[in-house]
């Protein structure tokens, strides 16, 4: 049953719209006529509120989630009842669920979905000190605000097991998508079974999708309890191994391999920001500003293979102190995992990845161009996602005609600094093509190729499909813009020859 639209509850708070529903309640936004401000009103079903354990459950929530103060956790503001109904109100997040967010984007940038599960870790780890347990960790109950920022909601309310099993009053209780296999079994649970749940809605974030379909909500249930977890490197090769190994950690049907709490769990996460900052040379959206809150300690080895944790093997460990010995160090992205071995890169110890802005990124075609060289995605070689690419337009017969090539730059200034790069990594799908490492001073980006303040730092030729790396020769000199000067195209035998740029990532020394 729901109330109407405009309805004034308590002689306070305005009905506006519904926003959600629920098997116990209905969401509304209200509008709080003393205060004047927006908020969330949280209504019970009628029926159920003649049901004193059901009504106990609702208060429960409201007495458990005002003790919570967090950044990340939706805040209780009030708690009442109008004519037999009661209700609690939130502070209104103004925004999208973390599920709507994956459902219209697919699965997001790697370092974006490890901020979220930093996030909401965090607020779980508030929550679980206090003897709190969610017991419904789901992308539903995650708020995306307009700001980016993960906050958590619907505490105490939905157990989806309960003490009987999977159902009462013979119905199931909420979505299994996320259970944890002791939920599903009916046992008692505490933190750990939040910390399983949390895995579950990072893996969809990395992958677009849940871990496990079945008939109904048993079938997926006993799927959490029997079945392992898809491979994440399988279905999503760049991810690194130090978060598959997170990953793995997290979901683990053994409460004695599981992480115990989320401090270990949010300990790993942020090392694995780290490395996957440092892999990439950036971070984007959120990831920037969690990657901020991180010790600045920890913000100056963004490329470096974190310190011992957990998920990091003592195998794994002495293999990386004998190359450190040798003058190397490995990036993270090179633990063990499940019986498999996978294989090392050395990285010089002698460079380290430049941290860009999200929006660092620019395409470079001056006269005779028209200057626009695909502008809309650009931001896509500095996304954490090596599938979504810049490209060129494409040119026929392979050549530029009037134009002497195209380009993308990097604005490092925009991030406050100039630098004296050491080498430009990049990915690309295509092969076959040259390109020149250019390099301007501070100031604004020069408006044609012949400007004197480019200076040629670095040369590509014949570039091969995948990783490449371009050495940059500054002579010590620090820069605003590199610029990756596309000079010849692939050679095609029929149609239009483009290039396309998956990531841009700079070296500087350490």
């Amino acid at each position: 049953m729901t109330i109407d639209v405009g309805t004034l509850l308590a002689d306070r708070y305005r009905l506006e719209a519904q926003i959600g529903s629920g098997g116990m309640s209905t969401v509304y936004r209200a509008f709080d006529t003393v205060l004047e401000r927006t908020v969330a009103i949280k209504l019970m079903h009628r029926n159920l509120a003649e049901h004193s354990e059901q009504l106990e459950r609702f208060s429960r929530e409201a007495r458990a989630v005002a003790r919570l103060n967090h950044p990340h956790i939706v805040q209780v503001i009030d708690a009442g009842e109008d004519e037999d109904t009661p209700f609690i109100v939130f502070e209104h997040v103004k925004g999208e669920t973390l599920k709507e967010r994956v459902q219209r984007a697919g699965r997001l940038p790697v370092t974006e979905a490890v901020a979220y599960a930093i996030e909401i870790a965090r607020a779980l780890g508030a929550a679980h000190e206090r003897n709190i347990v969610h017991r419904d960790v789901k992308p539903q109950n995650v708020l995306i605000n307009e700001e980016g920022v993960a906050k958590v909601t619907d505490f105490g309310i939905a157990r989806t097991l309960e003490e009987h099993g999977l159902t009462a009053d013979g119905r199931v209780l909420g979505t299994t998508d996320y259970v944890s296999p002791e939920q599903a079994m009916g046992h008692d649970v505490d933190g750990q079974s939040d910390v399983y749940s949390l895995g579950i809605v990072l893996y969809e974030m990395l992958i677009g999708d849940i871990p496990f379909h079945g008939e109904n909500q048993v079938a997926v249930a006993m799927k959490h309890v029997r079945e392992e977890l898809p491979d994440v490197q399988q279905l999503r090769p760049s991810i690194g191994t130090a978060l598959a190994a997170v990953v793995d950690r997290a979901t683990a049907k053994s409460l004695d391999v599981r992480y115990l709490g989320t401090e270990e769990l949010v300990a790993d996460l942020e090392d694995v920001l780290t490395i996957e900052a440092g892999r990439r040379g950036e971070t984007t959206g959120e990831a920037t500003a969690v990657f901020r809150s991180l010790p600045q300690e920890q913000q100056s080895r963004a490329n470096l293979r974190p310190g011992r944790r957990s998920v990091l093997l003592v195998a794994v460990l002495a293999v990386v102190a004998a190359f450190a010995a040798a003058g190397f160090l490995f990036l993270g992205d090179n633990t063990t995992r499940g019986t498999g071995q996978k294989p090392r890169t050395p990285v010089a110890t002698g460079s380290q990845a430049i941290s860009l802005d999200a929006d660092a990124a620019h395409d470079y075609d001056p006269s005779p161009g028209d200057g626009n060289e695909h502008a809309d995605k650009t931001a896509r070689v500095l996304d954490g996602d090596q599938s979504t690419v810049w490209d060129t337009e494409g040119y026929s017969n392979g050549s530029f005609g009037a134009k002497s090539g195209v380009g993308i730059y990097l604005d490092v200034g925009a991030a406050g600094r100039t630098v004296a790069a050491t080498k430009l990594d990049l990915t690309t799908p295509s092969a076959g093509w040259d390109a020149t490492v250019l390099a301007a001073p501070d100031g604004d980006v020069p408006t044609t190729r012949d400007d004197q303040r480019w200076v040629e730092v670095g040369k590509l030729t014949d570039a091969k499909a995948g990783d490449d790396a371009i050495p940059l020769s500054t002579n010590g000199r620090r820069y605003r813009y590199y610029l990756l000067w596309i000079t010849k195209l692939p050679p095609v035998t029929s149609g239009p020859s483009k290039v396309a740029i998956g990531a841009m990532t700079l070296q500087k020394p350490r």
